[in-house]
């Protein structure tokens, strides 16, 4: 059955290509407009307006294009934004490494902030962990490229990647789907809406995902690793008492119970004493989806992610509105991480996290024929404890070795901001803002070592890290200018901050310094326009971004007690630019036929990396992670009017990236060589798709692939080489085949 749905598959996409060249070949001059590209309404200006008439770039997706390409959760954009990077963060079922434009923060440990923000309906999540959101009843989704600060704030270095869902409404709605696939695949989906009476409308949304895992173990091939089982639901309510007041109500719940996340490893490991552990060959053989981990390790991720917000409008006249929003988010989870990917104790890890946030936003917005205006107050509270083992037996062995942590961070943020938009003309207008964040933390850590090596044993290091504020001023200035009713240019300046912090790995005295917020100031200038009866269009965007102060996380190795020990350390390393180009280009030159592409250039190089553990105290010659210099996906889809049967859409998408690097440290200090574990070479990915819809278009049946050629690629790294040479590798999934099922109403 595999077999004969990926040749039905290939099949569908040779079509669509050879009917995209056809139409491309034979269409007239002036076509009748029979079709248009899709344009999305959006709100990364925190106002409602045209995609096409946003200053900002901006890529955004409805949920039935989504579902169109078999999109089922976050890490699926890949490729569909130029410049972006979103892949499952390592060691993790649910985290999320995203990069924008070559800048992001992949690490998901408890203390460290992302670079890149992620919200859903507007309400923050301050975590790495528990944003690898599977898509449930979206209205869409907008990801921001460039930093965001003035209407964002902290944490949108990068950018910002908005999840907004479906609200109930005064029409009844249903939604399910069920989906049967490779490695044991079962996924439904379920959403309902109705209205209570001409006020109240309710709504509820479900999801049970689950497949078997894509790595087992040859030890023991019952057990599996990589794999999902997440349950999820949301309830919501919208209610409007008057035409002038509006509340919506969210309370969602998350479960995840999946197996441990690893990947292989591609380095040669040792003891604390040089002794060889584990020869693994350079370059590291290619992956064959089996991994041996520790015996007696639990297999288990548990995860549980929770919250509820409030967001209430109030039109207060004709051009002034009040809004509030209120949240409330809490996350546990239980991590157990073989980070050596083998069956040696070397780097064996459990991670207990609580960590809970209130957050609440009060907007007075300002509406007028020529003049918009969105300013806010934000307030931000969030409490992260942990309690973390580390075993490393191999590491010392002939000696025990067990590192226990116990921390809390508390963080505060206070924030102001004003952004104004003025049409000076009917063409020309002009947007300026700023934003004002006051944020301190105040962080408590004690490491006690256990070991059956003297020197070591039972030695506690509870280092005073004192309470630390950091202020920032983030501004934004664009020009637009209508050069048509179908083509605007822009020009736009804009600064973001990403916070600092503490180092939660520090277990040493001369790591315990708090580490400054990253800064970048973003140039940027693009044109957005439509062509040929809206059936084409192209937006393009140049930037340039000056990145002062970024935060790198690197290894070294010292000797304390006579003992060779790893140093963990966060440095405000120096300064990284990164330049590039970007271009979105849809096209129907028929009604039935959808074209699409999106590539992305970057130049990504530091111009200061600061590292006294190096020789001659810098890095500069490394190359930026996650920073490929291109990035591309083709796509295409033709549909096929089978009259009262229904019509049968044939799709699919090839998807590159170029060579980059995926961890900080990729390179050898003396050689300056690249570490072939820690690089992935330039790689193409080939999906398709074959839905059948019957003539209402509410049922319809779809055979998806992905990654059809089976293509063996790294997504993600770790270099942890101080703990024994340890250098771990992340995969992309392998070819998948799934059967949807869905029906709307």
């Amino acid at each position: 059955m595999k077999t004969v749905f990926k040749t039905a598959l290939l099949a569908g996409a040779a079509w669509s290509a050879m009917a995209g060249f056809a139409a491309a070949q034979s269409a007239p001059a002036k076509p009748a407009d029979t079709g248009q590209v899709t344009e999305v309404v959006v709100t990364a200006r925190r106002i409602s307006e045209s995609e096409q008439r946003t200053p900002v770039a901006v890529s955004a997706f409805t949920q039935r294009q989504l579902d169109s390409t078999g999109v089922t959760d976050v890490v699926g954009l890949q490729g569909a934004v130029p410049n972006l990077n979103i892949a499952q963060g390592r060691g993790s079922a649910d985290a999320t490494n995203i990069y924008i434009r070559g800048v992001g923060q992949p690490d998901a440990l408890q203390t460290f902030d992302p670079a890149v923000g992620v919200y859903i309906d507007d309400v923050y999540y301050s975590r790495i962990r528990g944003t690898k959101f599977d898509l449930l009843d979206l209205q869409d989704v907008e990801v921001l490229r460039g930093p965001q600060g003035t209407l964002y704030g902290k944490n949108t270095i990068g950018g910002a990647l908005k999840l907004t869902t479906r609200k109930p409404g005064h029409d009844p709605y249903f939604f399910g789907e069920a989906s049967f696939g490779s490695y044991a695949q079962n996924d439904f989906k379920i959403s309902a809406s109705m209205p209570v009476d001409d006020t109240l409308a309710i709504g509820i949304s479900a999801l049970s995902d689950k497949h078997r895992g894509y790595v087992t173990n040859p030890a023991n091939p019952a057990q599996s690793y990589n794999n999902e089982d997440t349950q999820a639901i949301r309830g919501q309510v919208a209610w409007s008492p008057t035409k002038d007041f509006h509340v919506d109500l969210s309370l969602d719940y998350t479960r995840e119970t999946p197996n441990m996340t690893v990947g292989q490893a591609t380095n040669t490991l040792k003891s604390a004493f040089g002794a060889t552990l584990l020869s693994i060959p350079n370059p590291p053989p290619t992956f064959n989806w089996t991994t041996s981990t520790t015996p007696g390790l639990p297999n288990k991720e548990p995860l549980e992610h929770a919250g509820a917000s409030v967001a209430a409008t109030w039109n207060l006249s004709d051009h002034w509105t009040l809004k509030s929003i209120s949240a409330y988010r809490r996350l546990t989870y239980d991590d157990f991480i073989d980070i050596d990917a083998t069956p040696l104790q070397l780097g064996d890890v459990e991670v207990n996290v609580h960590q809970n946030q209130t957050s609440q936003e009060f907007q007075l917005n300002y509406s007028a024929e020529k003049l918009n205006v969105v300013s806010g107050v934000y307030y931000l509270r969030e409490n992260v404890s942990s309690f973390q083992q580390a075993f490393a037996n191999a590491f010392l062995t002939p000696f025990t070795f067990l590192r226990t942590i116990n921390d809390n961070l508390h963080t505060t943020s206070w924030a102001g901001y004003v952004n104004a938009n003025y049409a000076l003309t009917d063409k020309l207008h002009v947007s300026a803002g700023i934003r004002y964040t006051d944020e301190s933390k105040d962080y408590f850590r004690t490491t006690t070592t256990f070991s059956s090596l003297g020197a070591l044993n039972n030695v506690t290091f509870a280092p005073p890290f004192p309470k630390t504020t950091w202020t920032n001023w983030s501004p934004m200035a664009t020009v637009d200018y209508q050069v048509s009713d179908n083509a605007m240019v822009y020009a736009r300046v804009a600064e973001g901050f990403q916070s600092g912090g503490f180092n939660g790995r520090a277990n040493s005295a001369n790591q315990n310094i708090p580490y400054d917020p990253e800064r970048l100031t973003s140039y940027e200038a693009g044109l957005k326009s439509t062509w040929w009866d809206h059936k084409a269009r192209l937006n393009f965007t140049v930037f340039y971004n000056d990145y002062r102060d970024f935060q790198a996380s690197v290894g070294a190795s010292e000797i304390i007690a006579g003992i060779p020990t790893p140093v963990l350390t966060v440095l405000n390393a120096g300064k990284l630019h990164t330049s590039g180009a970007e271009l979105e280009f849809n096209l129907r030159p028929v009604p039935q036929l959808r074209l699409d592409s999106e590539i992305g250039y970057l130049d990504a190089k530091y111009s200061e990396f600061n590292d006294t553990t190096f020789p001659g105290g810098t890095r500069v010659w490394e190359t930026p992670a996650f920073s490929p210099k291109w990035t591309a996906r083709f796509g295409a889809a033709y549909e096929v009017d089978l009259g009262q049967h229904g019509f049968v859409t044939l799709g699919g998408q090839a998807r590159y990236r170029s060579a980059m690097a995926l961890s900080v440290d990729n390179a050898d200090p003396t050689t300056h060589a690249h570490f072939p574990g820690l690089w992935q070479d330039a790689y193409w990915v080939y999906d398709a798709q074959v839905v059948w819809e019957e003539p209402s278009r509410k049922y319809s049946v779809g055979v998806y692939g992905k990654n059809l050629s089976n293509e063996v690629y790294k997504t993600d790294a770790q270099n942890f080489s101080s703990v024994g040479g340890i250098m771990t590798a992340y995969y992309g999934a392998p070819e998948t085949v799934t059967l949807t099922l869905r029906y709307r109403y």
